[in-house]
């Protein structure tokens, strides 16, 4: 029963979410600091995310395999390549580490 009550008020708790986001004025929106902020906070939190998806192992901060396919990631990066470069170089490097024994 403890699991409904939890999903029901997270489904209450984004509504709500969705509800003030569209009852924000107009004019609110036009600010040149709110119109910043939004272009910005999307990329902290995907940030924030590839790093504690990569360096976190529960309540431990972890240097493994994921940590080297993130490097090569942003060496991809860096260099230009396509997304989905990146993406298998990332692959193909954490599975190269984890197959040595890292």
């Amino acid at each position: 029963m403890n699991i409904w009550l939890a999903i029901g008020l997270t489904v209450v708790g984004c509504y709500a979410v969705k509800l003030v986001g569209l009852l924000v004025p107009a004019g609110v929106l036009e600010r040149p600091l709110v119109r910043r902020l939004a272009a910005l906070l999307p990329v902290a939190l995907l940030a924030a995310l590839t790093a504690q998806q990569a360096f976190a192992d529960g309540r431990a901060l972890v240097l493994d395999a994921r940590a080297a396919g993130l490097v090569a990631a942003a060496v991809a990066l860096l260099l230009r390549a396509p997304f989905l470069v990146v993406v298998a170089a990332a692959v193909l490097v954490t599975a190269g580490v984890r197959a040595l024994g890292g």
